[in-house]
């Protein structure tokens, strides 16, 4: 499968300052920028931009990011699914994961989290992969935002919309450890019948276990 990545950019207006949304960039683009300091959702910023840099230059790997200036204030990652995943067990080259999305508080309820996911749209090549995320509510900011896991549950799936992704059932161990945990997914428009079925494959793998 030729990996094809074709960069768009739009501005994005909000109470604190302009921003531009952009990618997938490269990660020669990644290291010459600067990371902000409350980028600190999955690992520390400066091992957090090193681990992007990292999968903005796999083939399948999609970086875009929401740029103040020369500071990183939020960003989005595309790859394939851990190896350790049910959903790497297809070896499907078509299925690449929606892995982070984080924006920094002083940019939340501006809409950066759903133009990053629109302008990941943008690309044409998307048409050709069917995108997945797992939503787990252990990750969610439920101290730093106030909200409680149902509130949280719906931003994020509303923000995810905006990517074209939706919710999908599966009988994954982990999703199905909480109701508010969740897989969604985009199909992409020249994703045939037979990719299709194989998600469904990885969707319900327990169906014949008692």
């Amino acid at each position: 499968m030729i990996h094809k990545k074709t960069y768009n950019a739009k501005e994005l207006k909000t109470p604190n300052g302009n921003l531009l949304i952009e990618g997938p960039i490269t990660g020669e683009a990644l290291a010459s920028y600067e990371f902000h300091q409350d980028l600190v959702a999955f690992r520390p910023p400066i091992q957090q931009q090193k681990a992007l840099v990292g999968i903005a230059d796999l083939p399948e790997g999609r970086i875009i990011v929401a740029r103040d200036r020369h500071m990183i204030v939020g960003y989005v990652t595309f790859l394939y699914p851990d190896p350790l995943e049910r959903w790497s067990e297809g070896k499907m080259e078509n299925l690449i994961e929606l892995g982070a999305i984080e924006v920094i508080p002083k940019f939340r309820g501006s809409g950066v989290g759903k133009n990053l996911l629109t302008v990941s749209m943008m690309d044409n090549a998307m048409e050709d992969y069917l995108i997945i995320t797992t939503e787990y509510y252990w990750h969610w900011d439920l101290k730093g935002t106030g909200l409680n896991v149902w509130e949280y549950r719906k931003v994020m799936e509303k923000m995810m919309n905006a990517g074209g992704l939706v919710w999908f059932a599966t009988d994954d161990p982990e999703i199905s450890s909480h109701p508010a945990n969740c897989l969604m997914a985009r199909i992409g428009k020249r994703i045939e019948n037979e990719t299709i079925q194989q998600f469904d494959r990885l969707r319900f793998m327990n169906r014949f276990m008692y």
